[in-house]
């Protein structure tokens, strides 16, 4: 099975380890793992600003880069989901493209659950309790909800219930920037019902720029890991 690895840009620019340790998951379970150099932004960022053109030509470039690769995955719900969910309509020319391109693209996590069945990568992670924070797209785009917990268990970890582990984190990309108030008040929200844990770990970088840094702000929050890197963790030990 061959797997190219679409990095994302807040993986390749924020969370570069993750991006490693992606690559590292799916080589541990026996993928051959390539990451083309043609790849860029998704187009996410211009598409949710109205920026239809710029995101159209970002998505043709996508689709040029991951022409010839059996399945793509990426380290991040939101992204994947701007592939499976908008690309076809977004580039209505190249549209059974696009379609197919969305077939065969999965977030990591759900990748190595719903295509390759691997729930148990090691026990690293025996003794730790770990808050998971559902990303929007991931969860709602895209459905992914138990293979992130599915692994975190598999690997040991104890997965502690967060009444607000569904709730948005305020990111949302422009939106953090449009209205920062509001972006920090559901920020705010989701740490103050935080349980006490070892660490807090999801899917997206986006959504732990924006928890990690409001808690760094109050000064009274966990570390934020991605998840790539600690199923990597639960894989060594």
């Amino acid at each position: 099975m061959r797997v190219s690895l679409f990095a994302t840009c807040l993986a390749d620019q924020f969370y570069a380890e993750a991006c490693a340790d992606a690559v590292r998951l799916l080589r541990h379970v026996g993928v051959d793992v390539d990451v083309p150099s043609g790849q860029t932004c998704c187009g996410q960022p211009a598409y949710n600003a109205g920026h239809r053109d710029d995101a159209r030509a970002m998505a043709r470039q996508t689709l040029r880069a991951l022409s010839k690769t059996e399945y793509v995955v990426l380290p991040s719900g939101s992204c994947a989901g701007m592939i499976r969910c908008f690309y076809p309509q977004l580039v209505e020319e190249e549209a059974e493209r696009a379609r197919e391109l969305a077939d065969r693209t999965y977030e990591l996590s759900q990748f190595l659950v719903d295509v390759l069945g691997v729930e148990v990568l090691g026990d690293g992670l025996h003794g730790s309790r770990v808050a998971y924070h559902h990303g929007c797209h991931a969860l709602r785009e895209l459905g992914v909800r138990d293979a992130p917990l599915s692994l975190l268990v598999g690997c040991g970890a104890e997965v502690v219930e967060w009444k607000a582990a569904e709730e948005c984190c305020g990111f949302g990309g422009l939106f953090s920037a449009k209205l920062p108030e509001v972006s920090a008040a559901m920020a705010d929200r989701k740490l103050d019902t935080l349980p006490g844990v070892d660490f807090v770990t999801s899917t997206d970088g986006g959504c732990l720029m924006q928890l990690s840094g409001r808690g760094a702000v109050r000064g009274d929050a966990p570390p934020f890991r991605h998840l790539a890197s600690v199923l990597w963790q639960g894989v060594r030990g």
